[in-house]
């Protein structure tokens, strides 16, 4: 009874036995802690297991052993629950920038009220640390890390996986809502690109990047084993055509890049990407329809693998009979060592490891 006097938010709501079970709220300077008290006997505190909400370990994470101690002169469970307080007092007093944590958590919450607590991937002890997620108009999930600054006039720090810039409008008297409102608005403007890209990656065998993030503007296809065309699309203009690099042996590409010059006038806003780049080239890109990713993932023949950390075969024999794919990395490495081969400005000129006929690789950039 003495219990549920000095603490009245404080009430039994599980017996077992002779475990008893307390759930309710401690009061401390104004503020409320929930609290979860459990006691294996109810008429002794041996044993107690004191649980509560993240605001409240926050404050006693460092001070579990005071607690201990204090637990061992108390008779029972009131006196123990006054330590408690008289503890969470002096650590409050302690640490004044407690009250404008609480503050900074109970304003959250309110924008987390009218954003909706779906959106909410998220956040730290701090409340300074959001992770939102929203959904765009094709059910792609979108995140903005948002980083609050220590006053409310200083504009937050955003994080978001876009093909541009994230620009915001922020005031001091800003909201996260506000914040969230413009991210999404932001999402609508590159919903045309998204799809754009998707298409790409779900009709043809894109090589690099592995795995494409929302960011991603180029794509590397597959054309045949050992050739490809890195294309980057302008987020701003997705259906416009994309500035093309092919990759492969010269007697295979340079046709290609004939093409292109010749059947550029063919592109045609209203068609998807993979359907102007075939129409252009004259070809129809290996897609997971029709063949295996592994059939133009060839392995460079000086270290014998496809993936070089975030590098993969992108120099090929131009020898008709070889078509032998390397890492520019290997090749170049390859070819320095060797004292036959020769410099000219940027070139290094030399042959083949596999045929011996002549090769050339330029020099890496820095």
């Amino acid at each position: 009874m003495d219990t549920l006097v000095s603490f009245p938010c404080l009430l039994p709501v599980q017996v077992l036995g002779s475990a008893i079970v307390y759930d309710g709220y401690l009061h401390v300077r104004g503020e409320e802690y929930r609290i979860r008290v459990s006691l294996p006997e109810a008429d002794n505190i041996e044993g107690l297991q004191l649980d509560c909400e993240w605001r409240l370990q926050c404050l006693l994470s460092e001070h579990h052993d005071v607690l201990s101690q204090r637990l061992k002169h108390c008779k029972d469970l009131t006196s123990y629950l006054k330590e408690v307080k008289s503890v969470v007092e002096c650590l409050i007093e302690q640490t004044p920038a407690s009250q404008s944590s609480v503050a900074q958590s109970r304003k959250i919450v309110e924008e987390m009220e009218k954003i909706g607590w779906e959106k909410l991937v998220n956040v730290d002890a701090s409340f300074q640390n959001l992770t939102l997620q929203c959904e765009d108009a094709a059910h792609r999930q979108h995140r903005l890390i948002v980083h609050l600054g220590a006053q409310d006039s200083t504009p937050p720090q955003c994080v978001a996986d876009l093909p541009g810039k994230f620009s915001f409008q922020w005031s001091a008297k800003g909201h996260v809502s506000d914040l969230m409102k413009q991210f999404e608005a932001a999402l609508v403007r590159y919903q045309q690109f998204w799809d754009a890209v998707e298409s790409v990656d779900q009709k043809t065998w894109v090589l690099e990047p592995d795995t494409p993030s929302f960011s991603a503007c180029s794509r590397r296809i597959a054309l045949s084993p050992g050739t490809s065309v890195q294309i980057t699309v302008d987020p701003r203009h997705p259906t416009s055509m994309p500035e093309c690099r092919f990759l492969g042996a010269d007697q295979v590409i340079n046709p290609l890049k004939d093409k292109l010059n010749s059947n550029i006038h063919l592109w045609d806003n209203s068609s998807s990407l993979v359907s102007n780049l075939e129409t252009l080239l004259e070809v129809s890109f290996p897609s997971p329809t029709n063949s295996k990713k592994e059939d133009f993932s060839l392995e460079c023949g000086i270290c014998y693998s496809y993936r070089l950390g975030d590098e993969i075969p992108d120099k090929v024999c131009d020898d008709t009979h070889c078509g032998q794919p390397f890492h520019h990395s290997c090749l170049y490495e390859w070819m320095r060592s060797l004292p036959s081969c020769q410099q000219s400005f940027n070139t290094i000129f030399g042959e083949c490891p596999f045929c011996t006929k002549p090769i050339t690789i330029k020099l890496p950039t820095k």
